[in-house]
């Protein structure tokens, strides 16, 4: 015989909240079993469990910085493509074009929101710094609270200390330049050029 519980219960059976299961039911995701004479919403518990272990959507993120960087880009998503069709995975592909120290881009927005909302399975990614330069390990805490799997895909060998390290500052002079002196002007690309030549003498 079927269970029906209330929607605080429900939202707490899903590990959200009861603003998010109302968002959910707006959208047709839930549907509720029924309701009572006061508008009361229930909703059937097999139901909900079935919600809770389909296999939800992987989503593979992908990142560059730059414009002229749209063929890296292009590869990125083609590698996590391969890589979640690979494993059977039912997948999308976020791509996001800005530096890693940017937090207001759309792609990663939306990432969050699917995060926050438990509306993904697992998050497929390249490399930890295609995510964020800075803070990934702060989205991945995330991630593990919502009981969402994290895969770093990692192509090629591990950088070292010194080159990370040279890879952050390049980012930041990046970012700062592209503010003072407009990211497509003539200054702030030879000042991002100047910068590359002196670290990797550095290095």
């Amino acid at each position: 015989m079927n269970r029906f519980i209330k929607i605080g219960e429900a939202a707490k059976l899903l590990g959200v909240s009861i603003q998010t299961l109302r968002r959910w039911e707006e959208d047709g995701y839930i549907v509720p079993a029924k309701r009572s004479k006061g508008n009361t919403r229930y909703y059937d518990v097999e139901s909900l469990l079935g919600k809770k272990m389909e296999d939800r959507l992987t989503i593979a993120y992908a990142r560059v910085s730059s414009h002229d960087q749209k063929g890296d880009l292009k590869r990125q998503s083609q590698v996590l493509s391969d890589y979640c069709a690979k494993h059977g995975w039912n997948f999308q592909v976020v791509e996001d074009l800005g530096s890693g120290m940017n937090y207001q881009k759309k792609g990663l927005r939306s990432l969050l929101s699917m995060i926050l909302e438990g509306r993904m399975s697992r998050l497929v990614v390249t490399h930890k710094d295609r995510l964020l330069r800075f803070g990934a390990e702060l989205v991945f805490a995330l991630c593990e609270a919502k009981q969402i799997e994290v895969v770093l895909i990692n192509q090629g060998s591990e950088i070292s200390f010194e080159e990370e390290l040279a890879q952050d500052v390049l980012e930041i002079i990046t970012v700062f330049s592209a503010r003072l002196y407009g990211s497509r002007s003539k200054k702030n690309k030879k000042l991002i050029e100047a910068a590359k030549v002196l670290i990797s003498d550095d290095t």
